[in-house]
């Protein structure tokens, strides 16, 4: 029997957390279009949940995700015209990472191995990047004589600054966790054992918090990178106001005056 793609991407629900798991470890989880739309689709429900309070993407095996499987997409077109690739990228690679970066939950990367090309930017369109120390990335592309996408050449920048953010593209080189720690790409490197609790203390943590709000700054910090200062402050401002309507900053600033510890429920 051919597996599912529930089989291929695992998802579980605990303690307030969505777990997203890429499971083709003999694959070292290079990512089908099946797998793409079932993680498309479970950062679509993490949104809408109210119940769902932060999501983890991790993978099973030795490899986080090694890059785009297209096996999964049907056979290729025996006659190809101006527009199918582009149209193909934006369908697939650039549909996952904006999936990652529009989620309104926290999203947490538990990197458990390699992480090349699409593989790579889908751990760092993540906003917390927690890697096992066997970890690395590679911007695999320029190997292959490919152009990076999947939203490479707009994560990176952004990331690193354009110098090394071109040193990394045009060369291809492996980057180490703990090189890539020092860059900036990592928040934490930890032993390969203790990835999964680590990420689990993170994402419950998050999932304690106050989740509108949490939305909410990651919607400015994001959009701050293609921002002037002034759409960035009235945006702050807007920001603010819609989020002292929420039950959670009710509570915060109530229990600042009572000097007591919030509780909030994620609303």
């Amino acid at each position: 029997m051919a597996p599912t793609p529930e089989d291929e991407v695992l998802h579980r629900f605990e303690s307030g957390v969505s777990w997203i798991t890429l499971n083709r470890p003999e694959a070292m989880n290079a990512i089908t279009w099946d797998q793409r739309e079932r993680v498309i689709a479970l950062l679509a429900e993490a949104s809408a949940d109210p119940d769902v309070r932060a999501v983890v993407i991790t993978a099973t095996g030795k490899g986080f995700c090694s890059g785009a499987d297209l096996r999964g997409a049907g056979a290729a077109p025996t006659e190809r015209v101006v527009g199918d690739i582009a149209r193909m990228i934006r369908l697939s690679a650039q549909r996952v990472i904006t999936a990652v970066l529009d989620c309104e939950k926290p999203v947490i990367a538990a990197v458990n191995g390699t992480a090349a090309g699409i593989g790579a930017h889908l751990a760092l369109a993540c906003d917390l990047v927690i890697a096992a120390e066997p970890a690395r990335f590679i911007e695999v592309f320029v190997r292959r004589g490919l152009v990076p996408d999947g939203g490479g050449a707009y994560l990176l920048p952004r990331l690193l600054g354009p110098q090394k953010a071109k040193e990394l593209m045009f060369f291809g080189d492996a980057v180490p966790a703990a090189e890539a720690e020092r860059l900036g790409l990592v928040n934490r490197v930890v032993p390969a054992e203790a990835l999964q609790d680590t990420a689990r203390e993170w994402a419950e943590r998050l999932a304690q918090g106050p989740t509108r709000a949490l939305a909410l700054t990651k919607q400015l910090v994001n959009a701050s990178l293609d921002s002037d200062r002034a759409t960035a402050l009235a945006a702050e401002a807007t920001a603010q106001e819609l989020n002292m309507s929420t039950a959670d900053a009710n509570e915060g600033v109530a229990s600042f005056v009572e000097r007591r510890t919030p509780k909030y429920v994620g609303r």
